[in-house]
């Protein structure tokens, strides 16, 4: 389960498909209610300089959930060219040269 742990705000400027919209201040108040503990979790906020999916993934690790957190968050989501949900449908936009390799499909690393 892919979690935006960012506020309203953030949310409705756009997130990843599918993911599920669960700011870090109500995980553990809808967590147990919402999710399955026997479901892995991701969770993402704003990106690097941002420790919001750090702070959400400590809450669900703290209700016992299996988590990870997404680096680079968001912001690298769109940098890397992959699609954001908006109120007005999907838009993606072309990846970042500096963030992703412009002719490949991976960065072989």
């Amino acid at each position: 389960m892919l979690i935006d742990s960012r506020g309203d705000a953030g949310w409705h400027q756009g997130h990843i498909p599918g993911a599920l919209h669960m700011p870090t201040a109500d995980i553990p108040r809808h967590a147990p209610s919402t999710i399955d503990p026997a479901t892995p979790v991701v969770t993402y906020c704003w990106g690097p300089g941002c420790n919001g999916a750090t702070r959400a993934a400590l809450e669900f690790a703290k209700l016992g959930y299996a988590v990870k957190e997404m680096l680079g968050g968001i912001e690298y989501w769109i940098r890397e060219g992959f699609p954001v949900q908006t109120a007005d449908g999907t838009t993606r936009q072309p990846a970042d040269p500096l963030t992703a390799p412009l002719h490949a499909i991976t960065c072989d690393c």
